[in-house]
């Protein structure tokens, strides 16, 4: 892959070169630079520092907050209740192509490794678990340093969110 991407866009090899030539040793993303080169017919060198188009609007965003606790709690379900929906039978239709980036996914990963026969489905329901807990926790991190999120206590009346949201439209 290094080399392919060096053959490819060769600006962007010396650029991780210097930079972080850790880079190099991370295959997903060296599969990723090499897919945009191969996909767009273009360096992926040419995606980098382009112009950003100027939206015509400001975002709101509404954050809800609750107790890690709850978080947690509602996670677990949630994963029990997908299981009880299919999601191992979804998973197993989709093994043969495992090896796509969109399928290195919470959730697909851990029933891989299941189907594979490295794990039981008790263990893998749980990792499932784990590390969805694991990604919730990484996007509160996330949002938290963003400066424009209203937080909300997740038992707030809907009611008071709605007067929030229709407070920061502009009248025109």
């Amino acid at each position: 892959m290094v080399e392919t991407l060096k053959e490819l866009d060769l600006e962007y090899y010396n650029y991780i070169d210097e930079n972080n030539p850790q880079t190099f040793k991370n295959p997903q993303r060296m599969k990723r630079f090499v897919e945009v080169c191969l996909g767009t017919g273009k360096p992926y060198s040419s995606f980098l520092n382009q112009r950003k188009n100027q939206r015509s609007f400001t975002p709101i965003i509404i954050g809800l907050e609750a107790e890690r606790e709850i978080i947690y709690d509602r996670i677990n379900q949630r994963v029990d209740s997908m299981i009880k929906e299919g999601l191992v039978k979804e998973a197993e239709g989709l093994f043969p192509n495992k090896e796509l980036n969109a399928l290195q996914t919470v959730g697909y990963r851990e029933l891989f490794d299941y189907f594979e026969g490295k794990i039981s489905l008790e263990f893998a329901i749980e990792e499932i678990k784990k590390n969805t807990r694991r990604f919730s926790k990484r996007q509160l991190t996330w949002f938290k340093r963003a400066e424009n999120v209203k937080w909300f206590d997740f038992k707030s009346k809907k009611e008071s969110i709605i007067d929030h949201i229709k407070s920061q439209i502009p009248i025109h």
